[in-house]
């Protein structure tokens, strides 16, 4: 039975626009490994492909050529020897859609940037291609895809050669929200109630390969032991596998992940460059770049501050969640997972990770507040004076000149403000009125899973956000 197409009302629409543009186009999709982009691709575009073809991971010129020549014979091209080269590749790729009838012809070169081998000329064939013919034909569709979006920006959408300006359309997919998680979760029968999907999201993100992995007559814990804890788990050897594919040499990538990951507030790019000891030439702008434009991490400029305190956060879920338990973790202790939900470092992960899922989601918060209309600017603040250690992770300043700060705690219950908690909280805004001499008003905004239980303490906050506001469309 084919897997129905979740979400992605956007991604289709605009799709959809260009097969009917009855212009040349040349579409890039891009975006994190895992996230759906050849599964878009195919359910839209399935019976109007003229011509497919999937690059393969670590092979060589020759290798990726004959997978080329393999495509082209399915699609109706007669048997010949492997292409000697791209631009042969690409000429017998013409005379195969030239000969098509198909009104519009939907070219997909699935994960494009495998293709770029060493010395290989991809590039150089493909701008030829390009620019020598498809542009020239208002029946050729163009779908480029990839996982390494590092490669394409700088190949496609930065290039300073033939393919300078050539791209019409660049669609960014990113995973999925915890609304579209929940539809996905309806429609394969997983448990679809607001904590349930929160705990999932929170260790798998909106990834819609991971949730696919999940198993619906299996409880989450369950799920999380056979996938990430088992020797043979799917997830298992994920996380090294995941950049190995992105970054042609990604150790300096981890080294930055593992630094960001023991610091959950973030570092200023000095800091990273401290704790990964990478040295002035080890390319540290390089990687900081490719990683926050494959949605690993983000960077985000404190209140107040100029660019260069600007900082950068590890907020992939699941590396987050790999670093925290799977790194290091015994395979022959089947019920490692189950001890592991017992320990106060499993609590203080499920805060953080509730605060990335919160994070993500910064729309859904600024709609539920009233100020989805407003122009907003969104920080983080940390005291530099009188209260060392006193920060506010999200921080929206507003045009109506109301500023909201943030406040997300975790709990699987209705959450009750303490005595000392209010005491903080009321700290806090207090601090960072006095720094940052704002006359603005300062709200406290509490965003909690199921809400706000009415106590002396209660008035404390201004605004409740709940999980049931996070999932709104």
């Amino acid at each position: 039975m084919k897997q129905s197409l979740i979400g992605r009302t956007k991604e289709k629409e605009e799709l959809l626009d260009l097969f009917y543009s009855e212009r040349p186009e040349f579409v890039v999709l891009y975006g994190r490994r895992r996230v759906g982009k050849t599964f878009l691709v195919n359910s839209l575009f399935e019976n109007d492909l003229a011509f497919r073809v999937t690059a393969v991971l670590n092979e060589d010129t020759h290798e990726q050529l004959r997978t080329f020549a393999l495509a082209l014979t399915k699609y109706g091209r007669e048997e010949e020897q492997v292409p000697a080269d791209w631009i042969t590749a690409f000429e017998r790729l013409r005379v195969l859609l030239e000969k098509s009838n198909r009104k519009r012809k939907v070219v997909f070169i699935d994960e494009l940037p495998w293709f770029d081998t060493k010395d290989s000329y991809f590039i150089s064939a493909l701008e030829h291609f390009w620019n020598g013919w498809a542009s020239t034909r208002d029946d050729i569709m163009l779908i480029a895809c990839g996982s390494a979006t590092s490669w394409i920006v700088k190949k496609l959408f930065r290039s300073r050669g033939g393919l300078h300006n050539r791209v019409t359309r660049r669609i960014l997919l990113q995973q999925f929200t915890l609304s579209e998680c929940r539809q996905y979760a309806e429609l394969e029968g997983l448990p679809s109630d607001e904590i349930s999907l929160l705990e999932i999201y929170m260790t798998f993100g909106g990834i819609p390969y991971y949730l696919r992995l999940l198993n619906k007559n299996q409880g989450l814990a369950q799920n999380i032991s056979r996938l990430c804890f088992s020797p043979d788990g799917e997830l298992r050897d994920e996380f090294d596998n995941l950049y190995a594919s992105l970054f042609k040499n990604a150790t300096r990538h981890l080294l930055v992940v593992e630094a960001l990951g023991k610091k959950k507030s973030g570092l200023t790019r000095e800091e990273i460059k401290e704790a990964t000891k990478l040295p002035e030439g080890g390319g540290l702008s390089e990687v900081l770049d490719e990683l926050q434009l494959s949605g690993f991490i983000r960077k985000y400029s404190p209140f107040s501050k100029k660019k260069k305190g600007a900082l950068y956060q590890l907020v992939d879920h699941f590396t987050l969640f790999h670093l925290a338990f799977i790194a290091g973790s015994p395979d022959h202790d089947r019920n490692f997972w189950m001890k592991k939900q017992e320990t106060q470092s499993y609590k203080t992960w499920r805060g953080y990770a509730f605060e990335q899922v919160c994070l993500a989601h910064v729309e859904s918060i600024q709609k539920a507040i009233g100020v989805s209309g407003v122009i907003t600017q969104v920080a983080s603040w940390k005291s530099e004076k009188s209260s060392p250690g006193t920060q506010v992770d999200l921080l929206i300043n507003r045009n109506d000149r109301v500023i909201s700060l943030c406040e997300m705690k975790f709990s699987d219950s209705e959450l009750a403000l303490t005595k000392k908690q209010s005491e903080e909280l009321r700290k806090r805004r207090n601090v960072f009125i006095e720094e940052t001499g704002t006359t603005r008003a300062v709200h406290i905004v509490l965003v909690t899973p199921i809400g706000l239980s009415r106590n002396t303490y209660y008035d404390t906050v201004q605004a409740v956000i709940t999980l049931r506001d996070l999932l709104k469309d």
